[in-house]
Formats: structure tokens, C-alpha cells, sequence
């Protein structure tokens, strides 16, 4: 897999907000077939950072139900979180 196709895009909510801030980790939707070591090499490449650890979290696609008939399913998703070396920092609002 191309380092490119890795990484989605980052995932922006108060929760990973706060833990850029408090936990030097910075959240990532990634690839369904990328692993750890593949993230890490991704996020070192693009953004010129050193990766301490990175953890992977999967959600199973769902049935999507109405009126108690399965019409359809929601995907399912795969994000990494990254924690980034002591003195790292990813800004992605950079200037605004």
C-alpha cells in the first residue's frame, strides 16, 4: 500500500482537540487495510515528526434498520490514534 492511500484525513472534534492539547495525540481516520506500522511510516513521512506509539481502533460496518427491516448498512471505519514524540507538534489550522 502507497504511504499516500494511508492516511484519510484527520478527525476534528472536541475530544482529539483535547487530546492534541493534553496527550500529544493527534487522530487520524485511516485506511481499512493500513496497520500500525504503516500509519506510523505515513505520518513521519508527511508531516516530518517522530511517532512514539500508535494505536488502531475498528468499527464493524452496521445494519442500517427502519421500522424493524434492514434496508440498508452503515460503513464501517478504521482511525489511528498517533502519539507524537516530546518536543512534535502537527497544526492543522495553521495561521487561521
Amino acid at each position: 500500500m502507497e504511504l499516500a492511500d494511508v492516511l484519510v484525513k484527520p478527525l476534528l472534534t472536541e475530544k482529539t482537540t483535547f487530546l492534541k492539547d493534553a496527550a500529544r495525540q493527534v487522530v487520524f481516520y485511516v485506511h481499512p487495510g493500513a496497520n500500525k506500522i504503516e500509519v506510523r511510516r505515513a505520518v513521519e513521512k508527511v508531516f516530518d515528526v517522530k511517532v512514539e506509539a500508535v494505536r488502531i481502533v475498528r468499527r464493524a460496518p452496521l445494519a442500517r434498520e427502519r421500522q424493524g427491516r434492514v434496508v440498508g448498512r452503515k460503513p464501517g471505519w478504521k482511525k489511528a490514534y498517533v502519539t507524537l514524540g516530546r518536543d512534535d507538534k502537527i497544526e492543522f489550522f495553521e495561521g487561521v
